[in-house]
């Protein structure tokens, strides 16, 4: 049973920059914040673990330093504090999303991705999203995902999907996670900002007169509408004193700037600059139907005879059977849904999908 109520939270908090330790200490503390507020989703900013690379633009030897400083204060989805995080996450009974730069678990690799780590109730994760495409400068910091994260997984409060900065500008994208019948988006940020002519022309907001000109805020808005989903935008905060300790730091537009947006592109709370704070609202299912009634993405406002998608569902792996990469095992929630169209039991679907996965 979904609920028809829930609380949704953005934690826009300071990392303690490239320190993993310390980042999932004060991670912990936040969460168990949101857990005393009853809250039900919480989400942190893009890359929130341990921190934004705002240095990404400085010289070639200061980059290799802080490359590597990077890669070790990284999570990846075989570390030990994701242990420790999901005893914290159990405790709170919330669903956590959380920005990290992500080190790749595959043998042999170091590669970083920034990417979303969803958490459930008991702690224990769920699912993980890579961002597709990194944004300019980004791709000498990350690699790029792979399509299999482009997904959605089912909550006691709503399905989730998830997509983090540039990626909410992606209208293919957005409209598959709308197919795959996404209700909550967790949209994660690197900070605000006032954009000058063009994107490559902006500057950290300083108050809220940024929402004239930053693309995030209509984006939002428009996110929510044009999907009827909830939104939870998470956006990154570092105190001026905090980045003017790391040297040649040249892309400083950690303002914050979080918000919350209901499925009618209502702001219900923020955006919140140049400061920590939980930000938290209270959604209603009945926000959603009100406005499905007048635009239902996936319903009587779609016309899928002159418009449809291919999306692909490929993990990419270094090694092919007959030609074909190994096959990728089904969610959960997908095996649920094609044994309930077919009337069939979910372990007989499993064993037919283990069956064609071994051919």
């Amino acid at each position: 049973m979904v609920a028809e109520q829930f609380t949704a939270a953005a934690a826009q908090v300071e990392p303690v920059y490239h320190d993993k330790e310390g980042t999932l200490e004060k991670t912990c503390q936040w969460i168990e914040k949101a857990g005393a507020r009853d809250v039900d989703v919480l989400v942190f900013p893009e890359t929130y673990f341990p921190g934004y690379p705002y240095w990404r633009g400085c010289s070639i030897d200061r980059w290799t330093e802080l490359m590597v400083d990077l890669q070790k204060n990284s999570l990846s989805v075989e570390d030990d504090a994701l242990e420790i995080l999901g005893e914290t996450i159990d405790e709170a009974d919330c669903h956590v999303v959380l920005g990290t730069n992500e080190r790749s678990e595959r043998p042999g690799s170091e590669t970083l991705y920034n990417s979303l780590f969803f958490f459930d109730r008991s702690g224990d994760l769920v699912r993980r999203h890579r961002k597709l495409m990194p944004t300019h400068g980004e791709r000498t910091i990350w690699g790029r995902g792979d399509p299999s994260t482009l997904d959605t997984h089912d909550t006691d409060v709503g399905r989730m999907g998830g997509l983090i900065c540039y990626e909410n500008h992606m209208t293919l994208p957005k409209g598959a996670l709308a197919a795959m019948g996404e209700e909550i988006h967790p949209a994660v940020w690197p900070g605000f900002w006032e954009q000058h002519g063009h994107p490559g022309d902006k500057s950290k907001a300083t108050d809220l007169e940024a929402v004239d000109t930053c693309d995030q805020y209509p984006a939002m808005r428009e996110y929510a509408f044009e999907t009827q989903s909830f939104v939870i935008s998470s956006s990154a905060y570092v105190s001026d004193d905090v980045l003017e300790d790391w040297d040649e730091i040249g892309f400083n537009i950690a303002a914050g700037g979080s918000m919350l947006v209901n499925p009618a592109g209502i702001v219900k709370a923020g955006p919140v600059l140049n400061e920590e704070t939980l930000l938290v609202a209270e959604f209603d299912r009945d926000e959603r139907r009100a406005t499905k009634a007048y635009f239902d993405a996936l319903g009587h406002y779609a016309r899928w005879d002159a418009v449809n998608l291919n999306v692909s569902d490929a993990e990419l792996e270094p090694f092919v059977t007959d030609g074909h990469p190994p096959a990728r095992e089904p969610s959960a929630s997908t095996v649920a849904e094609i044994a309930d169209e077919h009337d069939l039991e979910v372990e007989t679907v499993e064993s037919i999908a283990d069956a064609l996965g071994s051919r």
